[in-house]
Parts: structure tokens; C-alpha cells; sequence
């Protein structure tokens, strides 16, 4: 972010005399620049990174995640830049960080496989995952990205934005959100056959339901260890509800206070039900639809080309779109809190950021070391500042093997010995 670079550049911690006169209302005023022609930006941005690393665009990753402000009230009233109006953007809505009372952004990234920014999106803070879509399939209509296979979570399912998606024969992944789809509880969970071992983590089984133009076809995928550890999870709350329905006073009324606890409970409620005379009893049925759901997921996709293999390590490579969010906001990039209040403005802070991920990103495939193991070998070149005979000297470190490594990978040149000699000045005479 700006004001990172601003403690970095004129702080104590980075050498950098060309950024000395710098302000921080200077780099502010940057962010209106990028905001006039970030869409230029982004697109040369993104097809010369992918030239230069060959990059594998047949599958584009899309997910969301909220970026909260520290202010009081939402926007209420649109605003005006170069004569386009601009919608509020701050408002409350469901925040992914368990802030619900501060207003927000939603920042929506576009990545490839290899986790290198395609473009980047701000949304109001209310706006709800599965309407973002048609934006985005918009927006990246013009950039000719080829074969692209959209891969999106369970919170862009839509029939909505599936029709969108297949619209051109555009081919999609998509996780479907299985408690609230009859269609894969009744039907795809429940038809027989055998999982096809892919690797150590992810087993696949192909079920195909409807005929003709309403064919669907579905992915059930499963992951062995996490099954059991989910299976040895469900058996220790089980357990423990099982001793807490013991301890109720069969004496006591139904509606006791322990009772109601237990039935609010988000560690036991999804369990119980209310049996004879209603007293609470463990629900059978849900505990058998927990163990038929253990260690599962299921993704639907349109793209017949595709193998049951290549679908389920396709939606696999989601988790780094995760890792990229993580990153934004716990790393230096210091995407949040957001201090900006105009729209335009607080665009052009989320693309920034983005920008400098794509470095990120850049270094760590070029390097194959991540960008934690780059920082920290490079942390070790300093800059030296010392006196010698009224000279003032500054002087670089010698690079570490490690340091040197990095650099040659990255092909930039180790910094010069000698950075900077100055005499001082003469001392003033008193009288």
C-alpha cells in the first residue's frame, strides 16, 4: 500500500535517495493515475507476465473476500469521477473476517493455476458472491483469453450464473453447495459405483445425471484422511452429547434451561431432535446424512473434454486463490484496514495491491523459493553509512550465497559497492 512504501522509502528500514522527496500526498495522487488507466494497466500487465512465464490460462480461479473500513457509517450517496458516477462502495454486508459491524468492500480476484493475477474487481460491501459473475465473464470477454475454464466455490452457484457461464460455450467448475441442492443429495450422493484413486488426497467418482441438452454432469470427490478425521470428530461429539443427555433430570421439563442450551448449541444442535414426549434424543437420520458426506464434496462441470482427474485437481488449485487473499491482508501488502474514502480512490488502492502480489507471485516462479524464504535472503543486504576523513560513505553489504542465488534467478544485478561519497560540510567559523 502507499503508506507501507512511505515508512519504508523515507524510514530508516530501505535505501532509496530517489524517493527522498517523495510525499505521502504525492503517492495519493498516483493512485488517481492508476485509476484513469487501470485498465490498460492490468491487461499489458498481466499478458507480458504471461508471456514471459508461459503462463497456463485454460483455467481461471475466481473467489471473493471482504476488506472492512474503520468508520462508523456506510455511504449513502453515489459520487462523481470525470464525469461517471460511481455507485457507494462502503457498506455492511456479510463480512468473511467476522466483522459484520464495520462497512466494507468486496475485492473479487480472477487468477491462473499458477496464482498470477488475472484482474481484479471492488464490489459493494452487500453484494451478495453469485451475482458478481456476469461482470466478470464481461469483463474478460475482450481479453481473448482462449480455452478458460472458469472454477469457482459453492458461493457462485446460481442456475443464473450458470446459463451466464455457458453462454459463448463458455465451460465451468463449479463446487456445488450440497445441503441445499435436493438433486445432489437424492441422486448423486446416493448412486453407487467406485471412487478412481487420483493421489494421496483426492478420490473421484463420475455421476452423470439427465439425458440430452439437461444433461448434468457431477464430480464426487473425496479425500480418505480427512473422511476419518472428520468420521473420529463427529464420534467424540456424539460421545460427549450422549453423556450430556444423561445428566438432563428426566423429571425436569422439556424445555429446561440446560436443554435449550443444548438444542442452541452449534457444537451439538445439528443432532438433536425432539423424541417422545419431547424429550431431546439424537437424530439417527442426520448422523447417517454427516457419515455419507464425510471427507466428500461435489463439483458439476460442463466441459465434456475434461477427465474426472482433471476436474477434481482443477478445483484443487482453488486453495491458492485462498493463500493469495491470506496474503493480501497478513503480509506488507497491508491491503486493510482501507483509510480512503472516495470510490475511485479506494479502487485503485485494491489494484495496487494486487499489482504487487503479481510481483510477488513473479519472484517465487522465477526463484521456486517462496516469497517469505526471497525476503528474508535479500533482507541481508544493507546499506552502510559511515565517516572517513570528513567524507560521508555509503557502501552496500556483499551479498550472501543465498542473496546472490536469488538475484541471479531473478536477473537483477547486485546492487554497487559504493553508493554514495560526499564530503562534509565545512564547519562554520565563530567568532
Amino acid at each position: 500500500s502507499k503508506l507501507a512504501c512511505h515508512d519504508d522509502w523515507l524510514g530508516a528500514r530501505v535505501y532509496l535517495p530517489d524517493a527522498e522527496a517523495l510525499t505521502l500526498d504525492q503517492l495519493y495522487l498516483a493512485l488517481d493515475f492508476l485509476d484513469t488507466h487501470s485498465a490498460a494497466i492490468e491487461r499489458e500487465v498481466f499478458f507480458r507476465t504471461a508471456d514471459l512465464f508461459n503462463a497456463d490460462v485454460d483455467l481461471i480461479f475466481w473467489d471473493t473476500t471482504s476488506v472492512y473500513f474503520e468508520v462508523d457509517d456506510e455511504d449513502e450517496h453515489d459520487q462523481t469521477r470525470r464525469g461517471t458516477t460511481l455507485p457507494p462502495l462502503r457498506k455492511r454486508g456479510h463480512n468473511k473476517e467476522r466483522r459484520d459491524g464495520d462497512p466494507q468492500v468486496v475485492v473479487g480476484l480472477a487468477l491462473t493455476r499458477d496464482g498470477l493475477p488475472v484482474r481484479s474487481w471492488v464490489f459493494a460491501g452487500n453484494t451478495v458472491d453469485a451475482t458478481t459473475v456476469a461482470q466478470v465473464k464481461a469483463d474478460l470477454r475482450g481479453w481473448k483469453l482462449g480455452r478458460a475454464i472458469f472454477v469457482g466455490d459453492a458461493g457462485m452457484d446460481s442456475e443464473a450464473n450458470r446459463r451466464e457461464l455457458a453462454k459463448g460455450l463458455g465451460h465451468y467448475i463449479l463446487a456445488m453447495p450440497v445441503g441445499k441442492l435436493k438433486e445432489v443429495q437424492e441422486e448423486v450422493l446416493a448412486r453407487p459405483g467406485r471412487f478412481r484413486v487420483i493421489n494421496d488426497t483426492l478420490e473421484v467418482k463420475e455421476v452423470v445425471v439427465g439425458t440430452g441438452e439437461r444433461r448434468r454432469r457431477y464430480m464426487v470427490c473425496r479425500n480418505q484422511a480427512e473422511a476419518e478425521r472428520q468420521h473420529q470428530h463427529r464420534e467424540e461429539i456424539l460421545s460427549a452429547l450422549k453423556a450430556e443427555l444423561a445428566r438432563l433430570d428426566p423429571d425436569a421439563p422439556t424445555h429446561s434451561k440446560r436443554a435449550c442450551e443444548l438444542v442452541a448449541s452449534g457444537r451439538y444442535g445439528r443432532y438433536l431432535t425432539r423424541g417422545p414426549g419431547g424429550r431431546l434424543a439424537i437424530n439417527a437420520e442426520t448422523v447417517r446424512a454427516a457419515e455419507r458426506m464425510e471427507g466428500k464434496y461435489v463439483l458439476l462441470t460442463n466441459d465434456d473434454t475434461l477427465t474426472p482427474e482433471d476436474v477434481g485437481l482443477g478445483y484443487k488449485s482453488m486453495m491458492i486463490i485462498e493463500a493469495c487473499f491470506r496474503r493480501m491482508k497478513t503480509t506488507g501488502l497491508r491491503i486493510r484496514p482501507v483509510y480512503h474514502w472516495t470510490a475511485h480512490r479506494i479502487v485503485s488502492h485494491v489494484k495496487l495491491c494486487v499489482l504487487a502480489l503479481l510481483i510477488e507471485r513473479a519472484a517465487e516462479l522465477r526463484t521456486g523459493e517462496t516469497w517469505r524464504t526471497v525476503r528474508l535472503a535479500l533482507d541481508e543486504l544493507k546499506a552502510v553509512r559511515y565517516q572517513v576523513q570528513g567524507t560521508t560513505i555509503v557502501q552496500s553489504t556483499r551479498p550472501t550465497p543465498e542473496a546472490a542465488a536469488i538475484l541471479k534467478k531473478l536477473k537483477i544485478s547486485p546492487p554497487s559497492r559504493l553508493l554514495a561519497a560526499e564530503k562534509a560540510p565545512p564547519a562554520a567559523e565563530t567568532t
